[in-house]
This record gives C-alpha cells, sequence and structure tokens, in this order.
C-alpha cells in the first residue's frame, strides 16, 4: 500500500469511529453520561460497537505504518509509529473481547458494575489499559519529536492531548460519570487522524518529504 493510502487509514479512523458512536447514542437506549461507551458492544445490535472497535484498530494499525514511512527517521520515529500500532492493537482486542453488562445496559442489566468480571472481560479491560497507555505514551514521544524539529505548536499540541489522557479518566473516577471517557475517544483518537493528515499534506509537498 502506498504512503498516502495508509496516512488515509490513519485519517479515517477517528472520524469513522465518532460518527458510528453518535449514532449509536442516538439509536440505542443508552445513557453517555453514566454508561461506558464499551457496552454498546453487547445486546442484538451490539456487533455494531464491535466492528467500530475492530475496524478503526485496524485503521489504526495501517495508519501507523504510513506514519512512520512518512515522519521519517529522528526523535519519535521509532517508537511514535509502534505506539500507534499498539493503540490499533488495543482497540482490535477490545473488540474482540466483549465488557460484562452493567450500568443498565443492555436492558435489564445490573445499574450499576458486574458484580463479577468475566475471563472476556478482563481482556477487554486489558485492551482498554493498552489503548489509553500507548495513546498517552506516543502523544508524549511525538512531541518530543516535534520540539526537536522546531514545531513548537504541534509539540504543544501533543502534551495537551496527552495531558487530557490522565486528566479525563481521573475525572471518570472522581465524578462517576462516564461522558469524560467518551471526549477522551474523540479528543485522543483525533489525535491520531490529525497527526495522519498534518504528515500527508507535509508529503504532497514537493520540496520537502518529512515533518520539518
Amino acid at each position: 500500500m502506498s504512503t498516502r493510502l495508509l496516512l488515509g487509514c490513519a485519517i479515517a479512523s477517528a472520524p469513522f469511529f465518532c460518527l458510528l458512536l453518535i449514532w449509536q447514542i442516538v439509536t440505542r437506549p443508552f445513557n453517555v453520561y453514566l454508561t461506558p461507551l464499551s457496552l454498546l458492544s453487547l445486546g442484538a445490535e451490539g456487533w455494531i460497537q464491535i466492528v467500530n472497535f475492530i475496524a478503526t484498530g485496524v485503521l489504526a494499525v495501517l495508519g501507523a505504518v504510513g506514519i512512520r514511512r512518512a515522519w521519517g527517521g529522528g526523535a519519535g520515529g521509532t517508537w511514535g509509529p509502534v505506539l500507534i500500532g499498539t493503540f490499533g492493537l488495543g482497540l482490535i482486542l477490545a473488540g474482540i473481547f466483549h465488557p460484562d453488562p452493567g450500568y443498565g445496559f443492555p436492558p435489564g442489566a445490573p445499574l450499576g458494575a458486574a458484580p463479577t468480571v468475566s475471563s472476556h472481560a478482563m481482556v477487554h479491560n486489558a485492551g482498554f489499559l493498552i489503548i489509553m497507555g500507548s495513546l498517552l505514551a506516543a502523544c508524549f514521544v511525538f512531541a518530543r519529536g516535534f520540539g526537536r524539529r522546531g514545531r513548537n505548536g504541534w509539540a504543544t499540541y501533543c502534551v495537551l492531548t496527552g495531558i487530557a489522557v490522565p486528566a479525563l479518566i481521573g475525572l471518570t473516577f472522581a465524578t462517576r460519570v462516564l461522558l469524560p471517557i467518551t471526549l477522551l475517544s474523540v479528543i485522543g483518537y483525533g489525535w491520531v487522524s490529525l497527526l495522519a493528515a498534518l504528515l500527508m499534506r507535509n508529503a504532497a509537498a514537493p520540496t520537502d518529504q518529512t515533518v520539518r
């Protein structure tokens, strides 16, 4: 696959995930404030969110290859794409292994957290940790890379996104409101897409093939 096509996969990953997520929130009996979005994987229409997780993960893994090619050498060129690829693998894992019912979803499920945690839910939770951990690390790896290349605006954007990851997770645990996690998906996944968009624009410039 060409570098542009691979970068296009990364660019498409966040819009694909977010649009399909919004559609489900609107059309299914889902409380975005109090219910983890992973629970959309359950129920008769749960296959939609399963496909959403897996397809977005595949797009991110393919996009990581394009990001590696477009970024070139130097700081961030090795571990940054690896971490984005790991982020994609975490999404695939979260799609293959579903969570336990809880928080009233699907309808009829316990109103709180599941009383016991099944083995597949443990793997799903591990996928979530991989997603968030790799995304957090990638933000700071690319922040260093952009800083080395004099792109201070993008370095700051990477740092702010990296700060948002633990901050929104902490806010969720502090308030017991799940909306911050949903916002985190939009912010974090969007960062991957915007990074790929920058690299594609840069690759299209006839006199510059890597980020400077």
